[in-house]
């Protein structure tokens, strides 16, 4: 298999959001946009400064929207996950983007390019891995190679020792066949 390299996995769809825009804004961006992060960008630098998530949404904001903290007054900056940013260069092989996300315990990853944060060129995340996965993965392949390993001359004689030794019915791979055309004994 092909070296698939972080830049062919990743989202080119990169969404973005300043530091003093509200969690109501954000909240809005990634539903309007579809997307479950943005990246945050500092309003005085216009550089790349953290991220944020829904499960920051979620843990930062809906939770202490009840105590009178409305959406509308909570800044980004404050609930943004930036310590530091967590990046990976694009020309790196898949397998390095899931150990960085792995080992930072991060599910969004900022694709730059030359490991450059100030040229983000999109975002990885688990739902990246998934399409990877389903498009290189050959699962009908994968069982194809399981049924004729299977299907060896070890089964064979397996069954025939077993059958010698009392241990199986003959005939056993017929399995429920005689009671086929029977009702069902069910009321």
């Amino acid at each position: 298999m092909a070296t698939i390299f972080v830049g062919e996995l990743m989202t080119q769809k990169l969404e973005t959001i300043g530091t003093l825009s509200s969690a109501q804004e954000a909240s809005k961006k990634m539903r309007d946009n579809n997307v479950s992060s943005l990246v945050v960008i500092d309003d005085s630098t216009n550089k790349p400064t953290g991220i944020v998530t829904e499960l920051d949404l979620v843990l930062k904001v809906c939770v202490n929207d009840t105590n009178g903290n409305s959406s509308s007054n909570m800044l980004i900056k404050n609930i943004m996950s930036s310590s530091p940013l967590v990046t990976i260069d694009s020309r790196l092989p898949v397998e390095a983007a899931a150990n960085v996300m792995i080992q930072n315990k991060v599910r969004h990853l900022l694709v730059v390019e030359n490991n450059d944060i100030n040229r983000p060129l999109g975002i990885v995340t688990p739902t990246d891995f998934v399409a990877y996965l389903k498009e290189n993965l050959n699962v009908k392949e994968v069982n194809a190679r399981i049924l004729e390993s299977l299907k060896g001359q070890e089964e064979e004689n397996a069954v025939e020792e077993l059958e010698q030794e009392g241990k199986l019915k003959k005939n056993s791979q017929k399995g429920g066949q005689e009671y086929e055309d029977e009702e069902p004994r069910q009321g």
